[in-house]
């Protein structure tokens, strides 16, 4: 593995107040977005709050306020429109609370039918989701996410031990809700996607934390005499070139596609690299700190039998 850093030896375990105050400010701002989500206070994409989306494409280029007036002028004010310019292509999302017997999507198309008669468009694709789906999609992705936790710590408890298990999930917790915290914050739209995204860097994080994980366990095993903090800020420092080497071809990938990946794929990538971001920087500050709060059966961070 290519050592852009060289040999380093930061007390990475000295700073550890510093970080977990830090962590505490971005899990309760998460902690917050998940009661204001189950809430139904966040900004909720259709896919949970339930509603409308219809994506048109126009033979001509077509004016976004526009189509807005129109959308409003026709009882649709809270219509939400996203535009793909290049392609004359055109996103309607209408949130609502009512039954999709009401056929939301239908009065959308007559009214541009009506409206943009001169303009010709085509339905690309056109979904309705009432809000008891939208509440069910709500139960599952908390349920996906809970399931993926006990499997964290299942995992890294039969490959180290119970308290590396538990220290793994807290920091993949910890990500999880910091990316949430800041998504809730910028008040960015969340979906099914976005879910998605949090599912993803779980595994991320996961990942990044083991590979710490293993070298303090080979540590513990070699330098006997070291106290737990030392142990831990040598196995940290000497992974340090290989965590930000991963992490940087990641984000390499992320940042185009963040800025130039579309509309479609923006939040998308936009949660991916800030749960690249976190979980390295959870692996270091979060996981590893937090097994000197757990010492093994010998007073060591991991027993020896």
């Amino acid at each position: 593995m290519l050592e852009i850093l060289g040999k380093t030896n930061i007390d990475f375990m000295g700073k550890r107040k510093i970080a977990f105050a830090f962590s505490s400010v971005m899990v309760l701002l998460g902690l917050i977005a998940v009661v204001q989500i189950a809430r139904g206070a966040a900004n909720l994409g259709i896919d949970f709050s339930g509603g409308t989306a219809v994506q048109l494409k126009f033979e001509q280029p077509i004016k976004i306020d526009e189509a807005r007036k129109i959308l409003e002028s026709s009882g649709l004010g809270n219509a939400e429109l996203q535009e793909f310019g290049q392609d004359n292509k055109l996103l309607i999302r209408v949130k609502t609370s009512t039954t999709i017997e009401e056929k939301t999507a239908e009065t959308v198309i007559d009214v541009f039918k009506t409206k943009f008669s001169s303009n010709g468009f085509v339905v690309d694709s056109s979904t309705e989701i009432g809000p008891t789906i939208g509440k069910k999609l709500q139960e599952d992705a908390l349920i996906a996410i809970v399931i993926s936790f006990i499997g964290i710590i299942l995992y890294v408890a039969a490959r180290f031990e119970l308290r590396f298990g538990v220290a793994a999930a807290l920091a993949t917790f910890h990500d999880v809700l910091a990316v949430l915290g800041a998504f809730y914050a910028l008040d960015k739209e969340i979906t099914v996607l976005i879910v998605t995204a949090l599912l993803t860097l779980a595994g991320y994080s996961l990942t990044d934390t083991v590979i710490v994980f293993d070298r303090i366990r080979e540590n513990l095993k070699t330098r006997r005499r070291e106290t737990e903090e030392a142990t831990i800020n040598t196995a940290v420092n000497q992974v340090l070139s290989r965590t930000i080497v991963t992490s940087l071809t990641v984000v390499l990938v992320l940042i185009p596609l963040t800025l130039v990946g579309g509309d479609v794929l923006h939040d998308f990538s936009l949660a991916l690299l800030g749960g690249v971001i976190f979980g390295t920087y959870s692996s270091v500050f979060v996981a590893s700190p937090l097994l000197m709060l757990w010492p093994g059966r010998s007073g060591r961070l991991l027993s020896r039998g």
